[in-house]
Order: C-alpha cells, then sequence, then structure tokens
C-alpha cells in the first residue's frame, strides 16, 4: 500500500481541477510555458515538505517558511534576496536556508533555474538526527557531487511509496546536509529577544490592521526607531514580515481544509482574490490548486 500524500502542483496545461481552474482571480498558469512547481507531503511525517519546480519568468515575493529549506539546483542559476544579501545558486549547489528568515527568488538565466528543495521543522530535524540548534552560515554551497547526491535522494524520496523508505531516506538526506550546518545556533542577539514579542504580536493580530505605532509599542520604541531597527535585524521592512507571516499562515489554513475566502478573513488578507494573488507571488501555486489536490490525494490515499 503506498503512503498516503498530498500532492499540490500548478504548471502551463495542467488538465483536470477545473473547479479550481473556475474560481475567480485564480490564473490557469503561470507567465511562462516553462514554469511549474510542485509540492508534497506525507500525511506520516508531519513537518516535512518537499518540492520541486522549473522556474523561467516567476519571481517569488519576500515569504518564509517557519523550516530550514534544504535543496540542490538541478540547472540553471538562481538568483535570491536572503538575510540581506544577493546569491546566486548555480547548477550543481546546494541551497541551506534556516528558519524564519525572509526571501525571495527568480531566475538567472533565459532558461530559469530547476530544483528540489525540503521544508523540514527544526523539531523534526533534532528528533531525526539527535541534535538540537542546527545552524546554517552560507545560503549556497558548491560543491558538485554533494548537490548531485542530494538531487538523486530528494526526487528518489518524492517516488518513497511506504514510510520506511522515506524515513530511511530523510535520514541520510539529513546527514548528508549535516556537512553544512553549525551547532549549536549561536545566541539570539538582544534586538532578536526585543523583536520576537513583535513577531508573535503579528501572529495573534493578523487579522486586524496594525499600525506602525503599535508595533512599536510593542517593542518599546518611537515608531521610526523601531521601523529602522527592524529592518536592520530582519532585511525586511514590518509590513514585509507581516505578509510573510499572513501568507504561510494562509498555507496552514487551506491544509486543514478552510475555504480560501475565510482563510483570507483570518489572515487580514482584502479579500478572496487578495489571497489568490499574494499566494502564487510567494509560493509559485494558487491556492485552489493547492487545497484542491490536497483533497483529492487524500481521498485516494483513504480510499487505498
Amino acid at each position: 500500500m503506498n503512503i498516503a500524500d498530498i500532492h499540490i502542483s500548478i504548471q502551463q496545461g495542467l488538465q483536470g481541477n477545473e473547479d479550481a481552474l473556475s474560481m475567480p482571480g485564480v490564473p490557469e498558469s503561470f507567465e511562462h510555458v516553462s514554469d511549474r512547481a510542485e509540492f508534497k507531503r506525507v500525511q506520516h511525517r508531519p513537518g516535512v515538505e518537499l518540492y520541486r519546480a522549473h522556474i523561467v519568468a516567476h519571481a517569488f515575493e519576500p515569504h518564509t517558511h517557519e523550516a530550514f529549506g534544504l535543496g540542490s539546483i538541478a540547472s540553471g542559476v538562481e538568483r535570491f534576496r536572503y538575510l540581506g544579501s544577493d546569491h546566486l545558486a548555480p547548477q550543481d549547489s546546494v541551497v541551506l536556508m534556516n528558519p524564519d528568515e525572509l526571501h525571495t527568488g527568480r531566475a538567472e538565466t533565459d532558461t530559469g533555474w530547476r530544483y528540489r528543495m525540503m521544508y523540514i521543522d527544526p523539531e523534526v530535524v533534532a528528533e531525526v538526527t539527535g541534535e538540537r540548534g542546527w545552524w546554517f552560515k552560507d545560503a549556497v554551497a558548491h560543491n558538485v557531487i554533494s548537490a548531485r547526491k542530494l538531487g538523486a535522494m530528494l526526487e528518489q524520496i518524492w517516488q518513497a511509496t511506504d514510510k520506511l523508505s522515506f524515513d530511511s531516506l530523510l535520514f541520510d538526506i539529513l546527514f548528508e546536509f549535516k556537512r553544512y550546518a553549525s551547532a549549536p545556533q549561536a545566541p539570539i542577539s538582544l534586538a532578536k529577544q526585543r523583536f520576537a514579542a513583535v513577531l508573535d504580536y503579528m501572529r495573534a493580530c493578523m487579522a486586524d490592521r496594525i499600525s506602525l505605532e503599535q508595533l512599536a509599542q510593542v517593542a518599546g520604541l518611537s515608531p521610526f526607531h523601531f521601523l529602522r531597527s527592524f529592518k536592520a535585524q530582519y532585511h525586511a521592512t514590518p509590513q514585509q514580515m507581516l505578509m510573510a507571516l499572513r501568507l504561510y499562515e494562509a498555507k496552514c489554513l487551506l491544509a486543514k481544509g478552510l475555504p480560501p475566502a475565510q482563510v483570507a478573513a483570518a489572515t487580514g488578507l482584502t479579500d478572496q482574490s487578495h489571497l489568490n494573488k499574494a499566494f502564487v507571488r510567494r509560493y509559485g501555486v494558487t491556492p485552489a490548486r493547492y487545497q484542491q489536490q490536497m483533497r483529492t490525494d487524500h481521498a485516494r490515499a483513504v480510499r487505498s
């Protein structure tokens, strides 16, 4: 019996899921004929999300996964903004992103880039490896042998059909990524401790209209002192961070089966059209496809 999985995709000319395609504001495809992206989860191992994509024209807006983003570039070159700097990830390089860090993504070459990623919660990393506090100093590692090995294993885990195979591959993949990790994580700075309360406030009040003054009050700073300090810490404005948190929460609520209109209201977005556009810009798939494929594959798994 195959492991139950959740599979979400969007691509040019993708057939099926006609209800999703007919939703107002939902594009039928990326702008470019070659752009496509797919997410996959397995139900027995929460906290692990697999992703593969070929992106030519799409530009991902700042977003966060609240998980490690670990992957391999199969071809082309990606340019992304991360921790205040631009990074290039060419073919046969390894991508290493820490949790809760905003980042972007776009193609550096005319033919785009192909890549595979695993988004994995820190608690899962600790459970599998027996180590806490993993942290990656460098966003990109240039190691052809390792990148190709990881690319092959990420393809194998995508195709895994039973729990033991999946979990064994998960262990091997994390063991390979371990060579790039520093542990334990560096001590949290005083500024980051101060702003932790601000991020908690954003999460708790994301359905509301939040002002700069409110956030500054939580941090105990004047409004523009707060804005300057926040930007220096996170390399993003409070508004960019709030939108990233809203879209991540929207992704979680959609995964639980909440209607998109309800998700938009719960996360402080203007309406369902706003959700649709913002979701695609950050994750490369529409909310409808993300949720429709999830429901379809879950029902198929239950029947099996």
